[in-house]
C-alpha cells in the first residue's frame, strides 16, 4: 500500500467504510483493472461525510480522472451543480459515461482540459472545492480556487503528504524530489495564510482541509 498508515489499521478502516453502491463499486473494479488512480474508501466516505455536513450548492473537482470522486459528492449532495476539470480525454469522456449512467449529466459539468487554465474562465463563486490533479500544482489550484470560493466555504486537497515523503527525507526517492518540495511548500503556505484556517488530516496518503474566513 502507498498510504501513510499502517497496513492493518487501513484494512480495518476499509472494512467498515466499503462501497456498496453497485455502479461505484463497478466504478473500483474498472479503476483497479485499469490502473486509474481514484479515492480509497476511507477518503470516499470522509467525503462524502464532508459534502453531507456543509451542503454545497457549487462544487468545484479539479481532477475528474474517471468521475468516480464526483459521483460520491453528487450522490452526497444531489441538488448541487458540480464543475469538475480533467486534462486527459480518455478519463473525460469515461467520466462522463459514467455521469450518464447515474442520470447525473444535468447537476455535472465536465469539461476537458488543463485544469490551471479552465479554472481562470470559471466566475464560481463556490462552496466546496476538491483538489485531486497534478500535487506540483497545488498551489497555483489553491489560490484560483480561494478568489473563487465563498466565505466559510471549503477546499479539500488530497494527497499532500505524499506517501509519507513529505513528513521525511529518509522517505523521498529521488525522482520525486520536486512534487515533494512543492508539497511541503505548499502545505507551509496554506497553514501560515491569513483568512483562512488549514488542518492537515493523516487519512490515507494525506489530506488538508481548509475552511475561508
Amino acid at each position: 500500500m502507498t498510504n501513510i498508515t499502517k497496513d492493518y489499521i487501513t484494512e480495518y478502516i476499509q472494512g467498515l467504510t466499503e462501497t456498496k453502491d453497485p455502479q461505484l463499486l463497478e466504478m473500483e473494479e474498472y479503476a483497479k483493472k485499469h490502473f486509474v488512480p481514484i479515492i480509497e474508501p476511507e477518503v470516499a466516505r470522509f467525503l462524502e461525510t464532508l459534502v453531507k455536513m456543509k451542503k454545497p450548492k457549487k462544487i468545484l473537482e479539479i481532477g475528474t480522472a474517471i468521475g468516480y470522486s464526483a459521483l460520491i459528492m453528487y450522490k452526497a449532495q444531489p441538488d448541487c451543480h458540480i464543475t469538475t476539470i480533467e486534462i486527459k480525454d480518455e478519463m473525460y469522456y469515461k467520466a462522463i459515461e459514467n455521469f450518464q449512467k447515474a442520470d447525473a449529466r444535468e447537476h455535472i459539468h465536465s469539461i476537458c482540459g488543463d485544469g490551471l487554465e479552465a479554472v481562470r474562465f470559471l466566475e464560481g463563486p463556490f462552496d466546496f472545492v476538491f483538489l485531486d490533479a497534478a500535487k506540483g500544482h497545488y498551489k497555483e489550484y489553491f489560490d484560483e480556487a480561494l478568489l473563487r470560493l465563498n466565505s466559510g466555504g471549503v477546499i479539500l486537497s488530497d494527497n499532500i503528504l505524499f506517501r509519507g515523503m513529505v513528513a521525511s527525507d529518509d522517505l523521498v526517492e529521488h525522482r520525486k524530489i520536486t512534487i515533494v518540495r512543492r508539497l511541503r511548500e505548499y502545505l507551509t503556505y496554506i497553514t501560515n495564510l491569513e483568512g483562512v484556517s488549514t488542518s492537515i488530516i493523516p487519512l490515507d496518503d494525506g489530506m488538508a482541509i481548509t475552511i475561508k474566513d
